[in-house]
């Protein structure tokens, strides 16, 4: 079970995590929450109702990564479509970026704290490796972050692609990249056993 997701009989999943890799995924976590940023400010928890209809924003964001995490939700990442036309989707991708990124922030920091804080648990039973078991729901929330951090990773290395993901398991030894690159290897191996676990 070293490394990969195995089900559990109330629709959760269990695996097991040596200490290093509890300080790998947790401290990626951790960089994921400070690129998502805080929530809403101080304001908006005071007033629910206010927090409900805050408006986001409406221009995607300059950082890679985050435009990789929060996609324009209109037009075709294939090709170029005519002025017009692009102009268009950028309207529309402007608008249903304004009423939607608040949300999809708050689901991905979510599911980043709930991946700290069962690491945090874990860390607390004592030193070296322990068996991580998740309930149905955090299995869930596991395995959006771990997507998340594998898009955020996956941008920092240009992977537009599987062509591209082929090349990473050729890099030679001291490509100043490759710890990145075993990262969003291994971190694909635990996703893809997560998501087994959780077929019904």
């Amino acid at each position: 079970m070293p490394g990969h997701f195995e089900s559990l009989p109330d629709g959760g999943a269990a695996v097991a995590l040596d200490e290093v890799e509890i300080s790998i995924i947790r401290s990626l976590a951790v960089q994921l929450l400070e690129l998502i940023g805080p929530g809403p400010g101080g304001d908006a928890s005071d007033d629910p109702l206010a927090e409900l209809f805050a408006e986001g924003p409406s221009e995607p964001p300059k950082d890679p990564v985050l435009r990789r995490l929060f996609p324009d939700a209109y037009g075709d990442p294939e090709g170029t479509p005519p002025p017009e036309e692009a102009e268009e989707q950028r309207a529309y991708s402007s608008e249903f970026r304004r009423f939607t990124e608040n949300d999809l922030r708050a689901g991905k920091r979510d599911n980043a704290l709930a991946v700290v804080r069962s690491l945090d648990t874990l860390s607390a039973m004592g030193e070296g490796g322990a068996v991580l078991k998740l309930s149905a729901d955090e299995s869930r929330q596991w395995l959006g972050s771990l997507n998340d951090l594998r898009l955020a990773i996956g941008s920092r290395l240009d992977v537009v692609d599987e062509e591209d993901t082929d090349l990473l398991y050729r890099l030679p030894d001291e490509d100043p990249r490759k710890p990145m690159v075993m990262a969003y290897l291994w971190l694909g191996g635990l996703q893809e056993s997560l998501v087994t676990t959780l077929l019904p």
